[in-house]
This record gives structure tokens, C-alpha cells and sequence, in this order.
């Protein structure tokens, strides 16, 4: 065995040991060192840089590292193996990808604002806001040598005389408590209890003089972050919101590479693992914390999600989603319970799971359209959910067609030689000087942050403006010269948003490069020639538009003009987009406060049309015509 140290810039040096051969990039991960690894570690993306310190590793040089870059010590993570006692640096930029827990400020009204908003939504459309979860007073005959009724018949037919129903089950964490507090009590208790159509079901029993709080768990599980709220369920107030980065991005930054990982032996629990153990538990842990509620309190939760992130969490075999005919193991399930899975809450929390509708079109999506009202609305209308994947959603209260397309993790930094997610040193935003060429950034962080990479907004800004400027055609390519155009051996062009040292908070030039600008580009393609071959498919055209909701992470960042500016997104008025910020929460927490609401989101997606764009030949011809600033038919974009 080999000592393994990782030091880091800003925090403290982790060292482990590791076998001869191991990947450095595995022992990472083993260890929790956040490293990115986009590509899974297939040496395709290169972001996994690590700096050799001390020692020595059996490392392959690829394209990624340049020979003075190599003979300086960087190395590749995926690349490299474990052949000696080694020390390596891993600089901010490779682990920034890995988003820090965050706990909302509930004082600020912004926070719940959104949360408030659906309930008025859902109340306007008819919907009543009741989950039929409640407590109730029970006080039993106590028994006697008389009355010899063992004591879970006697809280049960206690149960039925007050709700008048039949049949009422106790599970095993009630049994096993009874008879201590039933006897602590005088047999005079509070039950917390659900009622459906058939049966009554039985979370909790508690002494008559305690209030038990009865709280929901509200779940968005994203690709990269994981989103929640804990809520009161009697009225909806939202008692604790927070947000993780999702574990498992170690193991991929797309759900291809993630579902390939599972397949590895022991893949599928290290990805159950990264999901429960290390983001859901701790965060949950942390926001009861907040709220001063015990997390056996939670007596029931809600989780939207991608069809992939859905399987994985419960552990279910996903490789079905990524092969043809992309049939998954289900669309829908509701018989798992939180102490199935290992989630730390009440063990009989039912885990309600909004329905996906295709390989590639998951809950995450029928909740958004749900709480968008798409289906309450006689406008058409387009719901756009970005991020690993595209999701769109086009329809209005007749029908509704879905379909997915394959954007790459580029919407999240990946694929972007320096690019990353929004988190401390992103920059968010950009505008450039036509005649200067000289760039003004927004960089996320505390003021006087320097950039270290770009985030998903901040290169839509960006290419919008290079291409405004006329610094790069149509193609991508660099048609300009300046002090921040830099080319290399090749002629490949580049522009230098900070130059290291003076501007860049990292060890080399913040930059976008001709190839990343290509990937974006063909990135931003996928979500229009989607949009355009569905409408074709409806026998709609884009003038038909009347609404577009636009969703997920970079959602709430994008600037709609230079979105449309560079042909990510339909040529019409910008008062027409709407940012709806983050809709998988938003119908996680609807789902949860209404037992009617989580029913009309089934019968959403039972309703909805999925569209496979691989089986449309149209589909490639739009692609094509896509990957162009802003499109090959300039009739397209009149007013740009």
C-alpha cells in the first residue's frame, strides 16, 4: 500500500492509502475528495487535473496537458495510477463543481415567496389543498383483568369508532412503542394518522399532553443538485429549505455515465449510496436542525426527479433507460417507504414519486408542467426544463407533447475547457466592449472574487457577445485579432476573459476556446431544432407561441435576449418568456400539500404524448441547420 495525499488551496491536506495500479481518480472518489470528473473518468474531458507535488505517478500524457504543462507536474487524475508514495495538488477550479450545502434564510420573504405563490395557483384552479394527514385524540378504557383486549385491538377499534372507518393498520415502529406510551399515559394519547379511500394508517403515538409536529419532506433531485424543503403538513408553512450537490457527480456529470457506473460490480449501491447516505441524510439532518423538529417527524415525502435519478435512487437497475427500445424498469411506483432506502425520517414515510413519462423525460418534468398550469391554460404554451438534459414540454388544457434532447453537460460547464458550475468564482455574466474588445464580468461570490471558470449563464452571455461584436461568425470561429484573441500551434483561436496572475484567481488564463464555443453551439442546437421538430410534429409553428416557462438551475440566470440571440431559443418577443426558477421543487411541494394535486399530477402524465426524437428523421435535419450562430436560416431570427 502507497500514502496518498491531496492537498487543496483553501482547506486542509487528506491522505489515504491506496493500492499499486489504483487510479487516482478512484481513490478520489473512495476518500470523497470532490475531483471533476464530467466524463467519468474516460480521459475525454479533461477537467480532472491534478498538480504532482511529491513523488512520483504512472501517468499517460493526453491532449489535455500540453508538454510544459506536463513537465510542470500536471497530470490527468484518470490518467494517472498509483505507483508510489505521491502527493498531488487539486486546485480550486477542478474541485468547485462539487456545490456546498446551503440552508435558506426563511426571513427573507424571496424564499418562500415562490411556495406561496403555487398554493394560490392551485387554489385558483380548483384544487383542494389536503393531504389527509392529521392528528387525532384517543382515550382508551384502561385495561383490567376484566378487559383483557390486547392493546393494539384496542387503540384499533378506539381508531375506527372516532373516523368511522374499518380498517387500520399499525406498522411495526407503532407496535413496538405501544405499550410504554399507552401505559405512560393512561392509555390517553394523540395518533398521528392518514386517511384514504379503504384504510386508515397509523404514523406515530404520542402522550395526549404533547402536540406532535407533523411535517412533509419535498425533494428535487437534480443531475448535479439536490434540492428540499420540510414543510408543515397542516397548513403548508414552509419550515426549512436547503440545497446539496448531488454525490454522485463523481460518477459522471450525465446520467449515461452514471447508468454505465452502475453497471460496474458494486456500482449500483455506490451510486444508492452517494445519493442517500452522503446528500439526502445530511442534508435533511442539517435542515431539521434549522427547523427544531425531530426528523422521525416526517411523516411523509415527495421526490421529483429524472427518470434515471428515480432508479437510482431506489436502487433499481437503470441500464434499461440508455438501450434501445429505452424501456425503463417503471414510469411509476408508490409502494416505497423512506426506511426501504435507508433515508434517515420516519421509516414509514410514504416516498411519493412523480411519474416519468419516458426514458428521458422524468417526474422532474411532470411536476414542472404541473405547477407551470400548462394544462389549466388555453394559450400555447412551451416549458423548457435546462440542464444536463433538455426537457420540453409544448401544449396547453387540450394536449401535451414532451420529448428530451441530448444537450450535454455543457448548460452546466461541462465540456467548456474552464468551465463549471455557478458556484464561487463562476462567471455568471458578461458584456463586452465592441470596439475594445475588453470584457465586464459578473463573477459569483463575495465582492472582490476572482474568476476561476465559467458557469452556463456566463457563457451564453458570452458567446452572445463575441458573436455581437463580430469577434467570431457565424461558424464560431475567431475572425478578429486582439490583445485577448490568443491562437495556438494550430491557428485555434481563443479569448482570454482574465489572464492569470493579474486577473484569473486560478494557476492559468480564464478562457473560451473555439472548441468550447463549438461544443456550446451544438449544445444550443439540441434545445432549438427539439423545439422545432416537436412543433413540426404537432403541425404547429413557432408564431403559435404565446408563453415559454423557462426552468432548472441556469434558468433563473439566463439573459433571455442573448439566449435568442445566439439561436438557443425561439425569435419572439422577450416579454413572453417567463423565468419560472426551480419547478421540480415547486411541484415536489404541491404534490406533497395535496392529495388531489398529486393525483392530477398522474393523470398529467398519463395524458402527455411522449415524442422519441431519435425516430424522426426531421430531427437531424434540424440539428443541423441549428449548429450555427444563430441559425443557417436566418428567417428564422429576423429581429437579431
Amino acid at each position: 500500500m502507497y500514502k496518498v495525499t491531496f492537498k487543496f488551496e483553501n482547506s486542509e491536506d487528506v491522505t489515504v492509502f491506496a493500492a499499486f495500479g489504483e487510479s487516482l481518480l478512484e481513490v478520489a472518489r473512495k476518500t470523497n475528495v470532490a475531483i471533476d470528473a464530467p466524463c467519468s473518468g474516460n480521459a475525454s474531458c479533461g477537467k480532472c487535473r491534478v498538480k504532482l507535488v511529491e513523488g512520483e505517478l504512472d501517468s499517460k500524457q493526453t491532449r489535455h496537458i500540453s508538454d510544459e504543462e506536463y513537465a510542470q507536474g500536471w497530470r490527468l487524475a484518470c490518467c494517472s495510477k498509483i505507483n508510489a508514495d505521491v502527493a498531488v495538488m487539486v486546485p480550486d477550479i477542478a474541485s468547485a463543481y462539487r456545490s456546498r450545502m446551503k440552508v435558506a434564510d426563511l426571513s427573507s420573504p424571496d424564499e418562500v415567496k415562490i411556495f406561496d405563490n403555487i398554493k394560490q395557483s392551485i387554489t385558483e384552479a380548483g384544487i383542494e389543498l389536503k393531504n389527509n394527514l392529521e392528528n387525532i385524540h384517543v382515550k382508551m378504557d384502561v385495561p383490567t383483568l376484566d378487559d383483557t383486549m390486547p392493546d393494539n385491538e384496542r387503540l384499533t377499534r378506539a381508531i375506527r369508532e372516532i373516523t368511522g372507518m374499518r380498517r387500520v393498520k399499525l406498522p411495526y415502529s407503532v407496535i413496538h412503542k405501544m405499550a410504554q406510551v399507552l401505559r405512560e399515559h393512561n392509555f390517553d394519547v394523540n395518533v398521528v394518522i392518514r386517511k384514504t379511500e379503504k384504510d386508515i394508517f397509523v404514523y406515530d403515538i404520542c402522550g395526549a399532553d404533547e402536540t406532535p409536529v407533523i411535517a412533509g419532506l419535498a425533494i428535487d433531485i437534480g443531475t448535479t443538485t439536490v434540492s428540499a424543503i420540510i414543510i408543515d403538513m397542516t397548513d403548508g408553512k414552509i419550515l426549512a429549505k436547503g440545497s446539496s450537490g448531488n454525490g454522485q457527480i463523481r460518477y459522471g456529470a450525465d446520467v449515461i455515465n452514471r447508468i454505465i457506473e452502475s453497471r460496474k460490480p458494486g456500482g449500483q449501491d455506490k451510486l444508492q449510496k452517494a445519493i442517500i447516505e452522503e446528500t439526502i441524510n445530511p442534508l435533511v439532518q442539517t435542515m431539521c436542525r434549522q427547523a427544531k423538529i425531530n426528523p422521525m417527524n416526517i411523516y411523509r415525502m415527495s421526490v421529483a426527479a429524472n427518470t434515471t435519478m428515480n432508479h437510482l435512487l431506489i436502487g433499481v437497475n437503470a441500464d434499461p433507460v440508455r438501450m434501445e427500445p429505452y424501456i425503463p424498469t417503471f414510469f411509476k411506483t408508490n409502494s416505497i417507504f423512506a426506511g426501504d432506502i435507508g433515508i434517515k425520517v420516519n421509516p414509514d414515510a410514504h416516498i411519493i414519486l412523480a411519474p416519468n413519462i419516458g426514458s428521458y423525460v422524468g417526474g422532474d418534468i411532470t411536476a414542472g408542467a404541473f405547477v407551470t398550469m400548462l394544462w389549466n391554460q388555453e394559450p400555447f404554451s412551451l416549458f423548457i426544463d435546462l440542464g444536463t438534459n433538455g426537457e420540453i414540454v409544448f401544449g396547453n388544457s387540450d394536449f401535451m407533447f414532451s420529448c428530451a434532447c441530448s444537450a450535454g453537460p455543457a448548460f452546466e460547464g461541462g465540456d467548456i475547457s474552464c468551465g463549471m458550475r455557478a458556484t464561487d468564482g463562476a462567471i455568471e455574466a458578461c458584456t463586452i466592449d465592441a470596439e475594445t474588445m475588453e470584457p465586464k464580468l459578473t463573477i459569483v461570490g463575495n465582492e472582490g472574487t476572482k474568476p476561476v471558470g465559467i458557469c452556463g449563464s456566463g457563457i451564453i452571455d458570452i458567446i452572445s457577445e463575441l458573436f455581437r461584436c463580430k469577434i467570431i461568425n457565424p461558424k464560431g470561429k475567431f475572425v478578429r485579432e486582439g490583445r485577448r484573441v490568443k491562437r495556438d500551434a494550430d491557428g485555434m483561436g481563443s479569448y482570454v476573459l482574465a489572464f492569470e496572475g493579474e486577473e484569473a484567481g486560478s494557476s492559468k488564463d480564464v478562457e473560451i476556446t473555439e472548441v468550447d464555443i463549438d461544443s456550446f453551439i451544438r449544445a444550443k442546437g439540441a434545445i432549438f431544432s427539439a423545439i422545432r421538430t416537436m412543433l413540426s410534429y404537432c403541425d404547429f409553428d413557432i408564431s403559435m407561441i404565446e408563453n415559454v416557462y423557462v426552468a432548472g438551475g441556469i434558468g433563473s440566470g439566463i439573459n433571455m435576449a442573448n439566449a435568442i440571440n445566439i439561436g438557443m431559443f425561439p425569435d419572439i418577443p422577450v416579454e413572453m418568456y417567463h423565468y419560472v426558477g426551480n419547478t421540480s421543487l415547486a411541484g415536489a411541494y404541491a404534490m406533497l400539500c395535496s392529495t388531489e394535486s398529486e393525483r392530477k399530477v398522474y393523470e398529467l402524465a398519463a395524458n402527455m404524448t411522449y415524442i422519441e426524437l431519435s425516430t424522426i428523421p426531421q430531427y437531424m435535419d434540424e440539428f443541423v441547420g441549428a449548429c450555427f450562430l444563430p441559425h443557417t436560416d436566418a428567417s428564422l431570427f429576423p429581429n437579431r
